[in-house]
C-alpha cells in the first residue's frame, strides 16, 4: 500500500488559512508537555489525587455525552465501591465499565499495543457489566448504525451521517491501524495531527453497534500518553468535550460531510481537537505553577465553593448550604466531602456543631 497517497494522508495537506493556527496551537501544547517533563514539581500523592479525580470526572463526562444521567458525585460513590457493589441500572453498568477501563489505560498504557484485537478487547471490557450490550460487546457491528434525524414523533426524517457499512468495517479498521503505524513510525506529521486524524476516522467508521464515542475517548487518552502527553491523566479530556458538546458534534458533522470524497477536509475536527488539548495543557500549566484544582470540581461542588467564597465569614454549616443552594442533603454532603479531600475546605467542630471554612483567603 502506498500510504503517502492514501486518502488519510492526502487530507492532511492542510488549507493555508488554518496552518498558522494549527501550528500555534501545537507550539503552546508542546511547551507545556516539555515543561511538565522537566519541572518535577508534583509530589506522588498529588499526582495520585489528581488522577483519581480525572478518572471520576472523565468517566462521568464521557458517559453523559452519550446520554448517561449519573452525576460526578454518583460516579465517585460507585468508584469507591467498585469491587463490592452490584450494578442495578444500565447507567451504573456503563459507568463501572468505563471506570475500570480508564484506570487500566492510565496504569498500563505503555504496555498496550494499538492493534485491532486491543480495540475489540477495549470495547468488550468497557461493556462487560452492561446486560443491554451483551450481544454486541467486543465484536464489530452487524447492522446499520447510521446517525438519523427524527421528528417529535420519533419518525426518521433524514440521515445525518452514514458510517461504514458492517461488511467493510474490518477492512477499514485494519487500514486505519496500518496507516497510523506507518505515519507514526515515519514521523509523517506532528503526533497530535496524526492522533486527531486517527480518532476522526475511527468515529467515521463507527465500527461498533454502540459505544463508539466512549471507546474513541479511551483510545485518545491511551495514544496521547504513549506520545508522552503525560498531563492527560491529570486533566480530564472528556470533561472538556462535555463542556463543549455542541461544538464537538458540529466539528464532527462538518468534517463528515466531505468524508470519502475527492476533497476531504479535516480542518474543523482538527482545530476542535487541538483546542481541547490546548485547554488541557493550560489547566496542566496551572497545576505546575500553583495548585489550582477548581477545574476538577463538578458543577455542584464548584457551586458550593463559589457560594462559600461570597460569605462574609467564609464559614458555613451543612444546613446553611442546603438552605441557600436548595440542593439535596446527599449532594451537599458528597460535595463537602470532596472539597475537604481537595483541601478547599477545613472542618471545624464535631457533630451538630460542625462547620466548614475556606482554606483560601
Amino acid at each position: 500500500m502506498d500510504w503517502e497517497s492514501f486518502r488519510l494522508s492526502k487530507r492532511l495537506a492542510l488549507q493555508p488559512e488554518i496552518i498558522e493556527e494549527v501550528y500555534e496551537l501545537l507550539s503552546k501544547i508542546d511547551a507545556v508537555k516539555n515543561s511538565w517533563k522537566i519541572t518535577g514539581k508534583l509530589l506522588p500523592q498529588s499526582i495520585e489525587r489528581l488522577t483519581h479525580s480525572v478518572i471520576v470526572t472523565s468517566t462521568g463526562a464521557s458517559n453523559r455525552i452519550e446520554g448517561n444521567l449519573l452525576t460526578d458525585e454518583q460516579v465517585e460513590d460507585l468508584y469507591r465501591n467498585l469491587r463490592i457493589k452490584k450494578f442495578k441500572t444500565r447507567d451504573e453498568q456503563e459507568v463501572a465499565g468505563y471506570l475500570e477501563m480508564l484506570e487500566h489505560v492510565f496504569e498500563h498504557y505503555a504496555e498496550i499495543p494499538l492493534r485491532e484485537n486491543t480495540i475489540l478487547q477495549f470495547h468488550k471490557d468497557m461493556l462487560k457489566h452492561s446486560n443491554h450490550d451483551e450481544r454486541h460487546r467486543g465484536v464489530y457491528k452487524f447492522g446499520s448504525n447510521r446517525v438519523e434525524a427524527k421528528d417529535q414523533d420519533g419518525n426518521v426524517v433524514g440521515v445525518v451521517f452514514d458510517p461504514t457499512p458492517p461488511h467493510l468495517v474490518q477492512k477499514e479498521m485494519q487500514e486505519l491501524l496500518a496507516w497510523y503505524e506507518w505515519a507514526r513510525a515515519g514521523d509523517f506529521k506532528h503526533p497530535l495531527i496524526l492522533i486527531a486524524n486517527f480518532i476522526f476516522e475511527y468515529l467515521a467508521i463507527h465500527p461498533f453497534q454502540d459505544g463508539n464515542g466512549r471507546t474513541s475517548r479511551l483510545l485518545t487518552n491511551m495514544i496521547m500518553l504513549q506520545n508522552e502527553y503525560e498531563f492527560v491523566s491529570l486533566v480530564s479530556h472528556e470533561k472538556l468535550i462535555e463542556e463543549n458538546k455542541a461544538d464537538y458534534y458540529l466539528a464532527l458533522n462538518k468534517t463528515q460531510r466531505s468524508w470519502k470524497t475527492d476533497k476531504e477536509d479535516i480542518s474543523d475536527w482538527l482545530l476542535f481537537f487541538l483546542k481541547i488539548v490546548e485547554k488541557q495543557s493550560e489547566n496542566a500549566l496551572s497545576i505546575i505553577e500553583g495548585d489550582n484544582t477548581d477545574y476538577l470540581l463538578s458543577g455542584k461542588q464548584l457551586q458550593i465553593l463559589q457560594w462559600s467564597r461570597g460569605l462574609s465569614k467564609n464559614e458555613f454549616s451543612r444546613k446553611d448550604a442546603i438552605d441557600a443552594l436548595e440542593m439535596p442533603s446527599r449532594t451537599v454532603e458528597a460535595s463537602i466531602k470532596r472539597l475537604l479531600e481537595l483541601k478547599k475546605l477545613k472542618k471545624l467542630g464535631q457533630g451538630r456543631a460542625t462547620r466548614y471554612k475556606l482554606t483560601e483567603r
